[in-house]
């Protein structure tokens, strides 16, 4: 058995934050299913929303994100997260995190404006920011003497009180799988904080990396956590669309700064659709490409910002250029081909501002968990900014608790199961589950759609569930076990909600209803 004071489980821009503002005091043990930088924070372009400069406002951030939000933000929450943007992006900086600079800019920095954004307060590193800012923290956390990074090793379930035939419902750790030697460990800790990310994988197309299947939120679900809002799942409007590239991202800065979506013969359709044009938050755009799509009978639309210089294109957006440029299209000469994909998780386990959720000793922060936020859709780059304001105050918070006695842990029981038989089971389920959420819980949604897609899901459930208990566990079944839960929050959810708002859009409910309500699901 391994055993931490703090164990963190994910090692996005959460959990990165966190083990920093821990380890000067405490023993961090941070697990992570591939390598420490294999995280969606890692593959975030745009950059991280935050009020720098004079001419912008906290107030003015706050309305854009309860405007995006429509209706359902919590104000308190919102409110105390841009305010502490500042603070963050300082502490990013004294890291060394290297931001585009932009000397005739009183900042220092280039800023950038993106959809449902009043202003220009998207500080970036390039179109790359997230890469900038995990490999720098990534960096100082290899460093750290007192931060033990587990990578290869997947949270397989926490260790309850509860589950351990105790008093109260606390956590105490995880059982992890080490995918080096398919070795189950118990981790111990006194404190334990999901920082695992959303669960894009759930669908048959996203711009997540393939380690986003939902797992905390599973888990978190398992061991007795309420999840909220599980039914928003954001669509970004521009993933690159190509056959020989997988899921890549075109950052919203690209409309940011002047890029126009056009169907084939050149037309331009957002107008149509919305008086912000490109510039209208994400679940408008997406709407809208998926709606002249199934119109025209499109496999896609185009983004088009060849008109702008080629210098300027290649200064602030050299990744996406050279990608592109790689699979035969020159974005200074040509539009790019571009589909919805499914890009963040807005529901998650219910948290408070500390990240506390329904589990003594348990905390989640980040995509995983949902604090009010991001209502019924994110406003862009408003999710790194989160990870980190949250990652402190929950970081703060640990640092107070008194000690706690861990009480002695089993080691992992798999005496009753054998080696499987077939496997084609995990891989022929895994495919079924995110065809049937893609088509039936995707952009439009329908009460027979939700149906039919909650109906294969509990088939899908019952077989995984009687495969889990009859055979050794491995990577690939604990994700798809993890998946299927998921979807099914997202389901119930999506049934929950007798109207259209934000990433939520019914044909049977096509209204929104004059009071805003979460959506809350209890074990």
């Amino acid at each position: 058995m391994l055993k931490f004071d703090v164990l963190i489980i994910g090692s996005g821009l959460a959990g990165m934050t966190l083990a920093l503002h821990l380890a000067e005091s405490r023993k961090v043990g941070l697990i992570t299913k591939r390598d420490l930088l294999e995280c969606s924070s890692t593959y975030a372009q745009g950059g991280i929303a935050a009020v720098l400069d004079t001419g912008d406002s906290v107030e003015a951030h706050i309305r854009d994100t309860l405007v995006a939000g429509a209706g359902l933000c919590n104000e308190t929450t919102t409110r105390f997260i841009v305010e502490n943007s500042k603070q963050a992006i300082d502490w990013l900086i004294a890291l060394g995190v290297p931001f585009t600079k932009d000397e005739t800019h009183k900042t220092g920095y280039h800023l950038t404006r993106e959809g449902g954004h009043s202003h220009r307060r998207i500080i970036h590193a390039a179109d790359a920011t997230g890469a900038a800012v995990t490999s720098t923290l990534g960096q100082k956390i290899k460093a750290h003497p007192n931060i033990t990074v587990l990578e290869e090793f997947l949270a397989i379930d926490l260790i309850t009180s509860k589950k351990l035939g105790l008093d109260g419902n606390r956590c105490f750790g995880v059982y992890a799988l080490d995918k080096r030697n398919d070795e189950i460990l118990a981790i111990a800790a006194e404190n334990t904080i999901l920082a695992s990310g959303g669960a894009g994988k759930v669908y048959l197309y996203t711009t997540n990396p393939d380690t986003a299947t939902g797992d905390g939120i599973a888990m978190g679900w398992r061991a007795g956590c309420r999840v909220s809002n599980m039914e928003f799942i954001q669509f970004h409007p521009t993933c690159l669309y190509h056959p020989q590239t997988k899921s890549f991202l075109i950052t919203e800065a690209v409309r940011g700064e002047g890029g126009i979506l056009r169907l084939p013969d050149g037309t331009r359709f957002m107008p149509n659709h919305d008086k912000r044009a490109e510039l209208a938050p994400r679940d408008v755009v997406a709407r809208a490409i998926d709606f002249e799509m199934k119109k025209h009978g499109l496999d896609c639309v185009y983004l088009d910002i060849s008109y702008k210089p080629a210098s300027f294109i290649q200064e602030h957006f050299p990744n996406i250029y050279a990608h592109c440029l790689e699979l035969g299209i020159d974005i200074t000469q040509q539009p790019i081909p571009v589909v919805p994909a499914v890009h963040f998780t807005c529901g998650g386990l219910v948290t408070d501002l500390q990240g506390h959720t329904d589990v003594d000793g348990l905390y989640a922060v980040g995509e995983v968990a949902c604090t009010g936020l991001h209502g019924a859709n994110r406003l862009a780059s408003n999710s790194l900014l989160e990870c980190m304001v949250i990652g402190r105050a929950a970081a703060n918070d640990i640092l107070k608790q008194p000690k706690v006695e861990l009480p002695a842990i089993p080691d992992w029981d798999d005496s009753k199961v054998t080696d499987p038989d077939e496997e084609v089971v995990i891989s022929h389920n895994w495919d079924e589950l995110r065809r049937a959420m893609w088509d039936y819980v995707g952009i439009v949604r329908t009460n027979k759609r939700l149906e039919r897609a909650l109906h294969r899901i509990e088939l899908l459930k019952g077989e995984i569930d009687e495969y889990y208990s009859n055979f050794h566990v491995s990577n690939d079944l604990i994700e798809l076990r993890n998946l299927v839960q998921t979807a099914e929050l997202i389901v119930r959810s999506a049934m929950l909600r007798k109207e259209s708002r934000g990433l939520h859009y019914s044909r049977d409910y096509p209204d929104m209803l004059p009071e805003a309500k979460e959506s809350v699901l209890t074990p």
